[in-house]
């Protein structure tokens, strides 16, 4: 289907084509009322079709469509009388300069073109003004040249128009052939065989397009009034010699007009003057002229240019610079000077720095050659005796205390100038009641003051720039205001912007120099050229304490208003807080545990900001002391685990530090030692017994106490112990079994113990089985005594039981017995509880034991 479409398509636009070919005018046409038209007029157009002379249009519905170069537009359609399809197109406001306007006829659901205009619009010509002429001499041309106007969309055409005339150009008498310009130049030149000189022409500019014509004023002039001279010649210039601020210029015309009077203007300048001055009106047949004014020693640039006398013609260009130095003179007037006095050497000597001001231009009447510091004016036939002799506006030297002034003057080639008085008052006046500046432009300065309440003569305002360093730094500009009732003053010199200046202010008496007041100023300011680093001095969960250094005075560009500080965690949106410029450390707060902070700060100026570099912090999980605090539990761990370790790998050492071994008696030597005396006594053996717990008859304890006395077993009264000895009578805490315990004499009661009349001894006789369980490798021995060397017994005593222990005490010859609940008896040596065979015996009473001393 869409291939049968497109085939025949084709076929009908070749057709269609082939058609147009052959006649499109006898098919159809456009016709415009104007093809060219008022820019913003309306624009009526017709498209006529005749489908009988149209191929493949017969008896088919014709549709026409208009298009203006891109755009869709609809007319109204009709029949007309003849037969033929009318479209009428109207366009209201037509505001294209050019444009393309085509008739379609659709078929076969197609447009095809059928007719097309060409529609200009745009305005009639300007009319040209502002026609001037000017004739040059070099090439014998006159050139005219006018201001086109606007522009009026539509091609024009423009022609220079002359004539030659008579009288003020009322009779035209020749025309002159056009002078037609190049495309878009607004000029033109009249060659010299076209002109008429020293007669007057009548000339006009004119121009026309498809919508009208248009003429410029007429203008008469002799093309000879309107000549452009060349420039003329400076021969020479000197200084009249009695008159030494006058000079004499001569100069000569230039060859293609030396036969023309002319008008010359003369000017000249200075190296240092911004403008040209101007002697005008120079008219001299002799080509000479002078003129007075001019300062001393200076050098000086002149041009002159000339034009013909009796018309308006155009000057000549400026003629070549001619440089030229006036005569000299001695400089003239007083210098402006201001001192600093330091006293040295105990006060006996100051040192001074002077300083002035260069004299005027119109005072140095030539170039100054130096300057002379001298203690005495100078006087005639006397030989000057300078402190000082330099090119510069400075000067050091040290005179003595007593000095109170000097003279200054300066020299050039033709002499030197008055000496000024410098005379060095003392720095107590009153000072200013107050100071303040304000900005004028990018390089000076406007300083304002309130007048003291003593009548000045004059002020003082001295000013440095305070970020530069060293040396540079103490160099002072400062200037004079000579008017007393002045209350400002404008400082120009060495002022850049962004830059702080130290402005102090004197007032100066007729008496004393006031006391200074000072202040600081920026002639611009702007942001600062960088913002503080952060310094981060403490940290902890809660808060951190940061610094900074102040921004450099050469970085500042301004007065610093205020830092802003920013600070945000990923947690929290941003925080920030204004702190004074004479700020250097902040304090963040509230901040949250193991968190990571950005930080940053921005400098602040009335003129701008600037952002420094940020800081990335992180809050610790634990404040300091929190973690010393856990290092010490953690370290008082280790030292524990060290220790349990320790104990663990030697728990036999340990163990025995705590719970000592007891000896075996079983096992010990005297366990195998039996008296010699002893040996046929016939004992029984543990094995002989029955098995059993150790029963132990009776345990005497012996306390030591000569003072004490201790009551006797009977009636009879004690005898006092030999020095030395152990006390008379023991004390019994465990009383003997009835049963056990044998008799101490015929007819006594149960002795406690038996007494040894011959000396402090003491037995025992334990006859026992093993210690607690313990097997015997060995039959037990059944006597215990000590080495003593004293006779044993002082009478017969029957020989132990089984588990009967035996005090022996000394004593005197008649036995004394203690009585077991009467008495006090002497402390032994060593507590009985130390006793390895007694640790494991229960003592009835052991709470009196704590009181006995060890041997």
């Amino acid at each position: 289907m869409a291939t049968h479409w497109n085939s025949g398509m084709l076929l009908g636009c070749s057709t269609l084509f082939l058609l147009l070919l052959g006649g499109a005018r006898a098919c159809g046409w456009v016709t415009v009322d104007s093809p060219t038209t008022l820019l913003g007029s309306t624009v009526t157009a017709s498209c006529t079709i005749q489908s009988n002379r149209c191929s493949g249009l017969e008896g088919e519905e014709i549709q026409i469509t208009w298009r203006l170069d891109s755009k869709s537009m609809s007319g109204s359609q009709h029949k007309s009388a003849e037969g033929t399809e009318v479209s009428n197109l109207t366009i209201s406001h037509f505001n294209r300069t050019r444009a393309k306007l085509w008739c379609y006829v659709v078929w076969n659901g197609t447009p095809q073109r059928i007719g097309m205009a060409e529609i200009h619009a745009g305005y009639p010509p300007a009319k040209p003004d502002n026609l001037t002429c000017m004739m040059n001499l070099t090439e014998n041309s006159l050139t005219c040249r006018w201001d086109p106007g606007l522009d009026g969309h539509l091609p024009a055409k423009v022609a220079l128009r002359s004539s030659k005339s008579r009288g003020q150009c009322e009779v035209s008498q020749e025309a002159i052939s056009d002078c037609i310009p190049q495309a878009g130049r607004n000029y033109c030149t009249i060659p010299r065989s076209f002109l008429q000189l020293y007669q007057k022409m009548d000339i006009w500019v004119s121009v026309q397009n498809a919508l009208g014509t248009a003429e410029s004023e007429h203008l008469c002039i002799d093309p000879t009034d309107v000549a452009k001279l060349d420039p003329p010649v400076l021969k020479s210039i000197q200084s009249v010699p009695f008159q030494t601020d006058c000079i004499s210029v001569a100069w000569e015309g230039a060859p293609t007009s030396s036969h023309i009077e002319q008008q010359c203007e003369l000017h000249y300048r200075t190296h240092e003057d911004p403008g040209w001055t101007l002697v005008p009106d120079i008219v001299s047949p002799n080509l000479k002229t002078h003129h007075c004014g001019f300062l001393f020693g200076t050098d000086y640039r002149f041009q002159m240019r000339c034009r013909r006398v009796t018309a308006r013609g155009y000057w000549s260009e400026w003629s070549p610079e001619w440089n030229f130095i006036t005569h000299e003179k001695a400089p003239a007037g007083k210098l402006d000077v201001w001192w600093k006095m330091t006293p040295v050497d105990s006060g006996k000597r100051a040192e001074v720095h002077l300083l002035w001001k260069a004299l005027k231009r119109n005072e140095m009447n030539g170039r100054i050659l130096g300057y002379w510091v001298s203690l005495n004016p100078r006087r005639r036939n006397v030989e000057l005796t300078a402190v000082c002799n330099t090119t510069e506006t400075q000067c050091n030297f040290s005179v003595l205390a007593g000095v109170r002034r000097v003279y200054l003057a300066a020299y050039n080639s033709a002499g030197e100038s008055a000496a000024t008085e410098v005379i060095f008052l003392e720095k107590k006046g009153q000072p200013l009641a107050g100071i303040h500046t304000s900005p004028c432009d990018e390089h000076s300065l406007w300083v304002h003051w309130e007048a003291p309440r003593a009548t000045a003569t004059g002020y003082i305002l001295e000013w440095r720039q305070a970020s530069l360093p060293g040396p540079a730094g103490r160099s002072v500009s400062w200037q004079v205001e000579r008017n007393r009732s002045a209350t400002k003053a404008l400082i120009r010199e060495n002022i850049e912007p962004f830059q702080l200046y130290n402005i102090s202010v004197y007032p100066l008496y007729a008496d004393a120099v006031g006391l200074p007041l000072h202040t600081t100023a920026y002639s611009k300011e702007k942001a600062p050229s960088c913002a503080p680093k952060f310094h981060l001095k403490s940290i902890s969960k809660s808060h951190a304490e940061l610094s900074w250094d102040p921004v450099p005075i050469e970085m500042q560009n301004g007065f610093i208003t205020n830092y802003t500080i920013f600070w945000s965690s990923t947690t929290r949106d941003e925080l920030r807080a204004v702190v004074n410029s004479s700020f250097t450390t902040f304090t963040l707060r509230g901040l949250l545990p193991s968190t990571m902070y950005k930080v940053h700060m921005m400098a602040s100026t009335a003129a701008g900001s600037t952002n420094s570099t940020a800081l990335t912090l992180v809050t610790p999980a634990l404040d300091e002391k929190e973690i010393q605090y856990l290092l010490l539990f953690f370290g008082l761990l280790c030292v524990l685990l060290i220790v349990l370790i320790v104990c663990f790998h030697k728990n036999r050492r340990v163990k025995n530090q705590f719970w000592p071994s007891v000896p075996d008696p079983a096992n010990s030597s005297l366990g195998k030692w039996v008296p010699a005396d002893l040996q046929q006594e016939t004992l029984q053996t543990a094995s002989a017994r029955e098995p059993g717990l150790v029963t132990i008859s009776d345990i005497t304890v012996l306390e030591k106490g000569a003072e004490k006395k201790a009551p006797l077993w009977g009636k009879k009264d004690p005898v006092p112990a030999a020095a030395g000895s152990f006390p008379d009578l023991p004390k019994s805490y465990i009383h003997p079994s009835s049963s056990s315990l044998p008799s101490g004499r015929a007819g006594a009661a149960r002795p406690g113990s038996y007494v040894n009349g011959a000396g402090a001894v003491q037995y025992a006789k334990i006859v026992a089985d093993g210690y607690r369980g313990q097997q015997q490798q060995v039959p037990s021995p059944l006597y215990i005594r000590s080495d003593s060397t004293q006779p044993l017994l002082s009478e017969s005593t029957p020989s132990p039981k089984l588990y009967e222990n035996l005090w022996f005490h000394g004593a005197p010859q008649a036995g004394l017995h203690c009585q077991s609940s009467q008495g006090d008896a002497a402390f032994l040596e060593e507590p009985l509880i130390d006793f390895p065979l007694l640790q494991g015996l229960k003592i009835n009473g052991a709470e009196d034991l704590h009181d006995f001393q060890r041997f």
